[in-house]
């Protein structure tokens, strides 16, 4: 495998300069292109944390997949009210750049999104409003919804989790846009588009417990399971021993080993 430390200029983000790590098979390269794991990080963190504390490299390694790692700053891979559009740059500019840098391949069905906490969500939200993009979403540590909207018609600059969320939505309406995640997962149902399979793991002393319950409760609701969806809650909190144990999990999952194919 080959790890790759890319910084370029992104139009998307208004000429910004952005990092983005890279993992690439060598050898042969398959006839439509590499998969490829477009994994997000959560919250604290930047491009470089899989890379840091999993053995990321290792699993895809394992899988013969590309995984790129883009840094995102704190926007919950939102096209933010004051902010940069981070949602525009993971779901349109960086795949096709990516793509012109690297032999990856744009069919749908070797491209899969997982994040952990906030790039959990960030997963749903993505996956669900490009289904024609994702076969597979990966929600680790988290929920469709992370928490409940807040208020920020009077943000506090003393409170970070105030500005936070003024910074990213300022009050923007969850219905009909891409973070309307249970409105997505509907209308794929409704237009017939594309289903991405789920896979979604939390451990049992996570704090995001509560949001992650109320995410399989909707996809268990659905008759027939569509989204293939699977649910593990293991022991565990929100850290990365978590989190490199159930990207391995993920992978298994996307390739249907083990458990999996049964």
């Amino acid at each position: 495998m080959a790890l790759m430390h890319v910084k370029y200029q992104s139009m998307a983000l208004y000429g910004l300069n952005i990092s983005v790590e890279v993992i690439l098979p060598q050898g042969e390269v398959p006839p439509r292109g590499h998969r490829t794991v477009w994994l997000l990080h959560g919250m604290s963190d930047n491009e470089t944390m899989w890379q840091r504390r999993t053995s990321i490299e290792r699993y895809a390694d394992a899988h013969n997949v590309a995984v790129v790692m883009p840094a995102v700053q704190l926007s919950c891979y939102a096209d933010m009210a004051h902010g940069y559009p981070f949602y525009t740059f993971v779901t349109e500019e960086l795949p096709r750049v990516m793509r012109e840098f690297f032999p990856l391949s744009s069919a749908r069905e070797d491209n899969y999104v997982v994040g952990l906490s906030m790039g959990g969500e960030g997963a749903c939200k993505i996956g669900l409003s490009k289904p024609e993009n994702y076969s597979v979403i990966g929600c680790l540590s988290a929920g469709a919804y992370n928490h409940e909207p807040r208020d920020v018609s009077n943000p506090d600059p003393n409170n970070a989790y105030s500005m936070w969320e003024f910074n990213r939505f300022d009050g923007i309406a969850v219905e009909g846009t891409p973070r309307d995640c249970f409105g997505n997962a509907k209308k794929i149902l409704d237009e017939n588009k594309p289903i991405p399979r789920i896979f979604h793991a939390i451990g049992a002393d996570d704090f995001l417990l509560e949001s992650a319950y109320k995410t399989r409760a909707f996809f268990e609701s659905i008759d027939g399971n569509p989204f293939d969806y699977h649910f593990e809650e293991h022991p565990g909190a929100h850290t990365w021993d978590f989190w490199d144990l159930h990207i391995q999990r993920f992978l298994d999952y996307v390739d249907c080993l083990g458990e999996f194919a049964k």
